[in-house]
């Protein structure tokens, strides 16, 4: 009998406890990967010191959340995650650091290392033949785009989704965690090899309205924009959204995306922060000439209870599904008043993951977007546990 996927979700505050109360949900005797997800928050070298402690020899990653998601619903101030166990799973995360300096042939030689690394933890095990890519990315670093598409290309047809990791909303500082540390100005960026049959996700729920947007200065670099069709960005953008310019914050972002189309798919590039100088930060890269269009928002519940359908079509439900999904789209949700209905949706399907500052899906970094993977069951297969 295959041993199961555990998850767990800690709602103590107090570090150590968290830990080790992560670890006695999750424990089991041969686990090829610990993934966890918690708030900046906590006094995270104590966080490390007790992972360290609890999981001595086993591959531990995670990251600091703008939220947490696991079986006790979309929660702040937590820690939740996963054990994937070794009968079904082999994993190689390697840590990419110095984010400021990263260079494109550095993907390919990582990439290159990992799966020499992969396929020798694999070669005795032939079924472990399905494989996918995870990234967990420093959400400040202003380097997901770049180093994204460098790991995609990398990858080739191995599927490559992610987050960037958050802080509450502080917008200081986020880490990940890989090595028994947490680090900044980093990534990390795991080969998952399974036996078992999986998908990747992305779900929007968000229809372009017709006006059109153009960026007309911008500090690329800094994903500032200063001017919006020649006015003050936050002036114009709040003149087409229809709210007081002082009024702009994190959820009327949520409320009223702006979305780019790329290759004849829109995907959103979401504000982070309007200042008091009347220019907009955005969670993703923006350039001179863009063109932006303002989004209405769709049915949430619907369109996440049709997606999670399809999925489950293919794979059965989800014995896991790793969920990486936008802040924004959770304060979209909690602006009205649908957290409990898509707690219900989200708790169904098996979503372990976090609140993020960014999603990546096949190398696109995106905003206002669920992005992850959803692992399901060999047919007829029994687990012990």
């Amino acid at each position: 009998m295959r041993a199961p996927i555990r998850r767990f979700h800690s709602a103590s505050t107090d570090a150590r406890t968290a830990v080790r109360e992560f670890h006695d949900g999750v424990f089991q005797p041969d686990m090829a990967l610990v993934l966890f997800f918690c708030s900046s928050a906590y006094e995270l070298d104590d966080i490390a010191d007790e992972m360290t402690r609890q999981f001595p020899g086993v591959q531990v990653i995670g990251c600091t959340t703008a939220g947490e998601i696991g079986p006790e619903g979309y929660l702040n101030y937590s820690l939740s995650g996963v054990s994937l166990p070794g009968d079904s799973f082999a994993a190689v995360g390697h840590l990419v650091a110095n984010l400021q300096r990263f260079e494109l042939s550095s993907a390919r030689a990582l990439v290159q290392s990992q799966l020499l690394e992969l396929d020798t933890k694999t070669d005795a095990c032939p079924e472990l033949a399905n494989r996918f890519a995870l990234s967990l990315i420093d959400g400040l670093s202003i380097r997901e785009e770049l180093v994204c598409r460098a790991f995609q290309t990398a990858l080739d047809d191995v599927c490559l989704v992610g987050g960037s990791a958050g802080d509450d909303l502080n917008f200081v500082r986020t880490h990940v965690y890989h090595g028994g540390r947490f680090h900044t100005d980093a990534a990390v960026v795991i080969l998952v090899a399974t036996s078992r049959p999986f998908r990747a996700v992305k779900i929007q729920n968000f229809v372009p309205n017709d006006e059109r947007l153009v960026v007309t200065a911008a500090e690329p670099e800094r994903r500032r924009v200063l001017e919006i069709n020649g006015l003050p960005a936050a002036e114009e953008y709040a003149r087409v959204i229809d709210v007081p310019q002082k009024s702009l914050g994190p959820a009327k972002f949520a409320d009223a995306p702006i979305v780019v189309l790329l290759a004849g798919t829109h995907y959103v590039r979401a504000v982070q922060t309007a200042h008091r100088d009347g220019s907009l930060t955005f969670y993703c890269a923006i350039d001179e000439g863009m063109v932006f269009r303002i989004a209405s928002m769709t049915d949430v519940v619907a369109n996440l209870s049709a997606a999670l359908a399809e999925i489950r079509k293919a794979i059965g439900l989800p014995e896991l599904l790793i969920g990486f999904d936008c802040i924004l789209r959770k304060l979209n949700i909690s602006s009205k008043t649908l957290t409990r209905e898509v707690e219900s949706i989200l708790s169904e399907n098996n979503v372990i993951g976090f609140s993020c500052y960014g999603e990546q899906y096949n190398g696109i970094h995106v905003n206002h977007t669920l992005t992850g993977i959803a692992i399901g069951d060999l047919p007829g297969d029994q687990q012990d546990g």
